[in-house]
């Protein structure tokens, strides 16, 4: 029996069966040397070194009815807190950059 390829004709990759899991081969197994020479050689599960974070670890205390709010929005509640505190302090410097603007004319 033939399998279905693992690409459409646009290159989206469809969702892996059972029957593809089983039929994959370890990369010492299918890669030519020259190129299994170049990839890291890591244990199964780790990972790579780790870039520097952007974001700064903080305690902030806010009322219950705000964290109730954000919680109930589900899984990425604290990246949407985020966001929500992005846009305001941006949205206040740039209205501060034209007040000066304007008293500067």
């Amino acid at each position: 029996m033939s399998r279905k390829p693992l690409t459409d004709k646009f290159g989206e990759v469809r969702e892996l069966t059972r029957e593809d899991i089983r039929a994959m081969r370890p990369a010492v197994e299918v890669l030519p040397p020259e190129l299994l020479a170049i990839l890291p050689n890591r244990k199964p599960g780790q990972r790579g070194p780790q870039h520097a974070p952007v974001k700064k670890k903080i305690s902030l205390r806010v009322d219950a009815e705000v964290l109730a709010h954000y919680k109930a929005t589900g899984p990425g509640w604290q990246s949407r807190i985020n966001e929500a505190l992005k846009k305001a302090a941006l949205g206040k410097l740039s209205r501060k950059g034209r007040a000066a603007k304007c008293s500067n004319s």
